[in-house]
């Protein structure tokens, strides 16, 4: 088994080299890197969706990996889609998630319209995962006043355009003004990244 860490990730270049690494590193990832790296950023984004909440309708965990997010919402319905479907096995063995989907953000989903109050995401909105043109998509599966809170790292919140993005979704009347949190992604391991911060964005769509 590869030796696989956060670097390993940052080179991946689209949904083909997305779904071979996180394949290979699904058995691992919650010892290697989640307690490994000390990443603390699903549960801070999770505490941000229960404190903002306002209702107990069925969340959509994006990119949702091996759960990390979703062990924070034991109060919540929360389906999630991610594109590995190995990653998503691993979940289900934690009984975490009323429906697993694998699918592919980038592309449209045969989903049904206004199925979710909330979409939450944690480590998918990084360097070479997904960018801003999944989230007319996502709006469409979320009920008018559903809760959007999803992390980012700032460098590729500038690259891939998501505040231009976002500044036009609320100019025009889609979502509403936007405030953001910033949290520590890691704490307590040394390692290259353990200083790195992130940033949630927080919205509704009208």
């Amino acid at each position: 088994m590869p030796d696989y860490d956060l670097d390993n990730a940052y080179t991946i270049d689209g949904p083909k080299s997305a779904k071979e690494l996180y394949g290979k590193w699904a058995a691992t990832y919650d010892g290697s890197f989640g307690d490994g790296w000390g990443y603390i950023a699903p549960c801070d984004i999770a505490s941000i969706f229960k404190e903002l909440s306002d209702g107990n309708e069925a969340i959509l965990d994006i990119g949702a990996g091996t759960g990390l997010v979703a062990e924070h919402l034991e109060d919540f319905v929360v389906d999630g889609i991610d594109i590995t479907k190995e990653m998503l096995d691993m979940a289900g063995e934690k009984g975490l998630y009323r429906n697993r989907i694998v699918g592919d953000l980038l592309k449209p989903l045969d989903m049904a319209d206004d199925a979710y109050g909330g979409v939450i995401s944690s480590g998918t909105f990084t360097h070479g995962h997904v960018g801003p043109d999944c989230l007319t998509e996502l709006l469409r599966l979320c009920r008018p006043g559903a809760l959007f809170v999803c992390g980012c790292i700032p460098p590729v919140f500038d690259r891939m355009g998501f505040g231009s993005t976002l500044a036009i979704l609320n100019a025009q009347g889609v979502i509403s003004p936007l405030s953001f949190r910033d949290i520590p992604i890691y704490e307590g391991k040394d390692h290259p990244h353990a200083k790195d911060r992130g940033i949630v964005m927080v919205f509704r769509k009208c």
